[in-house]
């Protein structure tokens, strides 16, 4: 144990050392803001501190849930990056072709379009910056190309595009508009323009952009071949290791009837049941804005003929759909850890149940005044200060709620800690009790609340690549690698606590997963930030790191199925038939949604190409939902299990829900998702990314019929979501009439 508690400790150090010492190098090399962008005759095209004005405009109106910068964000409106580049690409070679043979690029010769493209080249990728004066100094025609640009934009974000499925004045305010356009030609300035003494563009020369040369760098190159090759080792190690693996039997230990019958639930694992009943509702409200933002895909101004983007946009639907899911999510996994620290104490703290209540209420205002601010913000109902920062939405995918409403979760997290604490720190001190296992459940608590702190290290005027590093802190770290090793933690203390694997087991089961997945998935942060404007050092290591994230994966089946043998040792264990199942359903998730579909576009070469696109949806859903999405049902279970340990469960509902909602998953993904993500990727690589997500691509019969393609899972989903309520509703609100026996 002593040994396993050193190599945890090693890798959390040695890991973090890293990826704080990757971040020193990011935010030094991180493309530079300019205080203008003048041009070659003097005229000032983007005055002070414009950028970052329609940064904060383009944060305000929804940011990355209204298409995407760099590739993050949402899929139905254009990567803003990539479709400005490329307008302003077409703009000037339309103009050299017209003034030089009379006809546009497209109807020129093979000879002079390669003649006209290496001059454009030479333009674009030319770094101008001067750092003395902080001036990007443009040719004229780059200007007459930013007017051009305007003026679409203007048309898009004033009268609307339901290609776009953007509402009609999403924006129209000039001034803002002007401001917006100038944060969208510095984001595809860094992503063209080489860096000083370098071949490659800030951003690793994404987007794919084969007018201005954007094509896959070396490194990009290299480093996915290197990053195959750790996988493949690391699988190769596991396999030597699971081969050599001998586990002491545990069956003769396990007890003829369910020890949590006949025990007193305490007052605060009674007032937990809210948090479950919440949990249910806002995982039926989160199926129903998934079912509009899809919709939205196919019918960008409405809802079947119903104008609901008046009233609900897109930008605010889909906000909420990705807020939600995190919501519900986090919300049931705090109540297990709630229901379960009595069972660690042994006793009741005092005001214990005061504290489960306050959370409680804490939790619901920060929900709903969250998602209040965020459509008061997209609708300008906020006014014309700062209040869409403080209170509104920031515009940033996963952490979009107001500044007010982050710090207020944040304070919450804190308070659930301190609640948790007090009741495992007396356990510490008391004899014949598993120390490993309570300072695991501590620290993976701890882990959760203070990791989401790094949400607050950015301000309303950072620099978008500085957000991009500490925004993934959250995204992945909080939620892939803290509440993965808390899952690890939560199952094996249940299993302990029933008495089917020994809690001494059970803790080096658990420190031994937890450095596994920590040793990948702590560094593998930076597999998100190949292309945000980061130098090529984080592309390395995020991408050898992240491949070693899916080594364990390979392997979840392995304990999914010791999960299975545990239930099937007594007979009265077949009452956690279903709570096992949907653990089991979290392993499989794990290897397919986080593993394979998480591999298919994390190696360099593969995301420069599919970021953004389906395939990334793909991975998105099979992870969330797939893992924690039903990690946090399973944890719901076993906790109403618990607190009625006795009583017959009809499972007939619940194993229709358990199949509908996993198979209607699948078909989401292999009938809609993931053939629209293989063909823009396709498009990307053909004709560049711009191209992958544009209109003219994504509104043909074909694209359209597959976007059709997902009614059919998500109504199998739908159907099994609603059972899984309906049936947890009931065992939550309803006695149980018949009387029962000794399960």
């Amino acid at each position: 144990m002593k040994r396993l508690w050193i190599i945890l400790g090693a890798v959390f150090i040695l890991s973090f050392a890293i990826l704080g010492w990757v971040g020193t190098e990011i935010f030094r090399q991180a493309p530079p803001i300019p205080k203008e962008v003048v041009t070659t005759d003097g005229t000032v095209l983007i005055a002070a501190e414009q950028v970052m004005d329609g940064q904060n405009v383009w944060q305000a109106m929804g940011g990355m849930q209204v298409g995407s910068i760099w590739g993050h964000g949402s899929y139905v409106a254009p990567d803003w990056t990539a479709d400005y580049l490329h307008r302003e690409s077409v703009f000037i070679l339309n103009t050299w072709s017209n003034g030089e043979f009379g006809r546009n690029y497209d109807a020129a010769s093979s000879e002079q379009q390669a003649a006209l493209r290496q001059r454009l080249q030479d333009m674009l990728r030319k770094n101008t910056y001067d750092e003395a004066t902080g001036k990007i100094t443009v040719d004229p025609l780059r200007a007459r190309a930013f007017e051009d640009n305007l003026k679409h934009y203007a048309d898009v974000f004033t009268n609307g595009n339901k290609d776009y499925a953007i509402q009609k004045n999403a924006q129209s305010d000039p001034a803002k508009l002007r401001s917006l356009t100038s944060f969208f030609f510095w984001t595809a300035w860094a992503s063209a323009a080489n860096r000083p003494n370098n071949t490659i563009s800030y951003t690793s020369n994404f987007p794919s952009e084969p007018l201005v040369g954007n094509v896959p760098t070396s490194s990009a190159i290299v480093w996915t071949g290197v990053s195959v090759i750790m996988l493949i080792a690391g699988i190769g190690a596991m396999v030597w290791f699971y081969a050599g693996w001998r586990r002491e039997a545990e069956d003769s230990d396990t007890p003829d009837n369910d020890p949590l019958i006949g025990e007193t639930l305490t007052a605060s694992q009674k007032a937990t049941v809210k948090y479950f009943v919440v949990v249910s509702l806002l995982f039926l409200l989160q199926i129903v804005m998934g079912i509009v933002t899809a919709h939205y895909g196919v019918e960008g101004g409405g809802f079947y003929g119903i104008p609901l983007a008046d009233y609900l946009p897109y930008v605010v639907s889909r906000t909420w759909h990705t807020q939600l899911g995190i919501f519900w999510i986090a919300t049931a996994w705090l109540a297990a850890g709630l229901f379960i620290s009595p069972y660690i104490c042994g006793k009741e703290p005092k005001f214990q149940k005061l504290g489960v209540d306050v959370l409680f209420i804490a939790l619901l205002i920060v929900v709903l005044g969250s998602m209040g601010g965020q459509w008061m913000s997209v609708m300008h109902k906020l006014g014309t200060g700062d209040l869409w920062f403080w209170l509104g939405h920031q515009g940033y995918e996963y952490v979009d709620l107001g500044r007010v409403w982050q710090a207020a979760l944040f304070v919450g997290l804190l308070l659930w800690l301190f609640l948790i604490a007090r009741a495992a720190i007396p356990a510490l001190k008391r004899e014949g009790t598993n120390k490993s296992l309570i300072w695991l459940f501590m620290g993976t608590t701890a882990g959760i609340a203070l990791f989401y702190a790094p949400g607050l290290f950015w301000g309303m005027r950072s620099h978008l690549t500085v957000v991009e590093y500490w925004r993934w802190w959250v995204v992945h770290l909080w939620v892939e690698g803290f509440f993965e090793v808390f899952a690890t933690v939560v199952i094996a203390y249940l299993f302990a606590r029933l008495k089917v694997i020994k809690a001494e087991h059970a803790a080096q089961a658990s420190l031994m997963s937890g450095a596994i997945y920590l040793s990948g998935g702590i560094i593998g942060t930076l597999h998100h930030l190949y292309f945000a404007g980061t130098p090529t050092i984080a592309l390395a290591f995020g991408s050898v790191f992240s491949a070693l994230e899916i080594v364990p994966l390979v392997f979840v089946g392995y304990e999914a199925f010791e999960q299975i043998r545990h239930s099937k040792v007594r007979p009265w264990l077949a009452q956690y038939k279903w709570v096992v199942y949907f653990f089991v359903a979290v392993a499989f998730w794990n290897l397919v949604g986080a593993g394979i579909f998480g591999f298919m576009i994390n190696p360099p070469i593969a995301l420069y190409y599919m970021q953004g696109l389906n395939t990334t949806a793909v991975h998105a859903h099979g992870a969330l939902y797939g893992v924690y999405g039903t990690l946090g049902l399973g944890l719901l279970l076993f906790c109403m299990r618990a607190m009625q340990p006795e009583r017959i469960w009809n499972t007939k509902l619940l194993g229709f829900a358990f199949w509908a909602i996993n198979i209607g998953m699948l078909c989401e993904m292999l009938l809609s998702l993931l053939p629209i993500g293989l063909l823009q990727t396709y498009q990307s690589v053909a004709y560049g990314y711009w191209s992958a997500r544009s209109p003219e691509f994504m509104q043909t019969p074909l694209m359209q019929n597959l976007r059709w393609m997902r009614l059919f899972g998500d109504t199998i989903f739908a159907i099994g979501a609603v059972a899984f309520v309906w049936f947890a509703l009931k065992l939550m609100l309803t006695k149980d009439k018949k009387q029962t026996e000794t399960a």
